[in-house]
């Protein structure tokens, strides 16, 4: 009897050949042929899979925003079973910093993407613009929160300050990237803007 083949699987396997040889290669060069090796397959299996490049790179930038997800979900869950709003805003923003193997190909990856969105119109219709949006909506909703409970300090606006951590933690991780800062020195950026935001418990 024929071996049943979980396609799904197979896509995911490619995916993350993709993600290993951007990695090594960078996104404007690999090919898909690139990729094959990489997945120890045949190009026409990835070619059958994707017929194109950048079909291709529109599954891998999916692929990449789900490990993404649940990295972050497992740094909230870290932080108990219900997390104040700056513990969530830490574990979302924190989990972009570059600062093992997994995030920094992350942050390398989507930097790529972001650069690639530029001059393809079809990249830039796809998820690089959509969920960054929806990284902010989460902040903002979460500074609501906590602006309603009295932790905020006054006169912060939850939509600006969303925008301004989300934009400080991307740089950040730019900057750990090219080695220009530790991870630790990142972070404590980070703390110090959460702090500027947040009021202490003895001050609320």
């Amino acid at each position: 009897m024929p071996k049943q083949v979980d396609h799904e699987q197979r896509r995911t396997q490619i995916a993350e050949a993709l993600i290993r040889a951007s990695a090594r290669l960078g996104l404007h060069a690999v090919g898909m042929r690139d990729v094959a090796a990489e997945a120890g397959v045949s190009l026409r299996l990835v070619q059958y899979y994707f017929q194109s490049k950048e079909k291709l790179l529109l599954f891998g930038l999916r692929h990449v925003t789900e490990r993404f997800g649940q990295r972050v979900a497992a740094r909230v869950r870290a932080a108990g079973d219900d997390p104040e709003p700056r513990a969530v805003i830490e574990a979302l923003l924190g989990a972009a910093l570059p600062a093992d193997e997994e995030s920094r190909v992350f942050h390398h990856l989507y930097t790529a993407y972001a650069v690639l969105s530029v001059t393809d119109d079809t990249l830039a219709a796809q998820p690089y613009i959509k969920e960054p949006d929806a990284a902010e909506a989460t902040v903002t909703k979460l500074l609501t929160q906590a602006a309603a409970d009295g932790r905020l300090r006054s006169g912060a606006d939850p939509h600006t300050e969303a925008v301004g951590l989300l934009a400080l933690s991307a740089g950040l991780g730019t900057s750990v990237l090219v080695g220009q800062r530790s991870t630790e020195s990142a972070a404590a950026v980070l703390s110090y803007h959460l702090d500027r935001i947040f009021l202490t418990p003895a001050q609320t």
